[in-house]
């Protein structure tokens, strides 16, 4: 049996969509990833609907388990779904799939197999696809991206995008050195500051496609991501 991994799915009043994706989710890992050891862990945070009790219920299966917070913050329900697991490897898709569950096996495979310790997925490489991106969205996009190799000299070339994996062990080492963000910029720090660390980081193609019912508010997100960016940038010069 191959190590054993928990993928977390944040969701905030989803009650539309949540048990159709998990279910969907589920059906992928069962189906073309059957020789793994993969679970899934519902991280809600802060949902008012009835998110949460659709959640319970499907955590009643051996596969799902459920975490929530009190608060807001995609980066406070990973760091407790991430940090609460039994698991060696952990990592998170968005519940919308926009990044094709496809390419979940050559990310797992990477980690397991090439001993990366972090794998994150890329719409910006040459092999990668992207459908229905409205162009200011993706415009700010590359100008985050193009922020994070000003700022940082990174070479992470999509620090945005949903689909990232790590080595459980490494997490605590990533979190002491800065990683603290409760909000979606915690997705994007602890890319940072495992390059900071130089642990070893592969970027993977993948195919990515718009979800035009996005809640996500692009341009307010991206201000949020460029001001914690910039504490997090005099947090590691301090550390030299």
């Amino acid at each position: 049996m191959k190590g054993k991994i928990e993928i977390a799915i944040p969701v905030l009043n989803e009650e539309t969509h949540l048990e159709k994706q998990i279910l969907k989710i589920l059906f992928f890992i069962n189906e073309k990833l059957a020789d793994y050891n993969v679970s899934l862990v519902i991280a809600d945070n802060g949902s008012t609907d009835k998110t949460t009790e659709i959640a319970k219920k499907l955590s009643l299966n051996e596969k799902i388990r459920f975490i929530s917070t009190k608060e807001k913050g995609v980066g406070r329900a990973l760091k407790k779904a991430w940090t609460s697991s039994t698991a060696d490897i952990v990592g998170y898709m968005d519940l919308d799939l926009a990044t094709d569950i496809n390419s979940l096996q050559k990310a797992l495979d990477k980690l397991l197999y090439e001993n990366y310790v972090i794998v994150n997925g890329s719409r910006y490489l040459p092999s990668s696809k992207i459908i229905n991106r409205k162009l200011h969205r993706g415009i700010i996009s590359r100008m985050f991206n193009s922020f994070l190799k000003i700022l940082f000299f990174s070479k992470i070339t999509d620090g945005m995008i949903g689909f990232k994996f790590m080595q459980k062990k490494f997490l605590p080492m990533i979190l002491n050195n800065g990683a603290v963000s409760h909000g979606w910029i915690f997705c994007s720090e602890f890319l940072i500051v495992g390059e900071y660390l130089n642990l070893p980081i592969k970027e993977i193609s993948v195919r990515w496609e718009d979800d035009k019912s996005s809640k996500v508010k692009i341009f307010k997100l991206t201000i949020e991501y460029l001001r914690a960016l910039i504490k997090l940038k005099i947090k590691l010069m301090k550390k030299n």
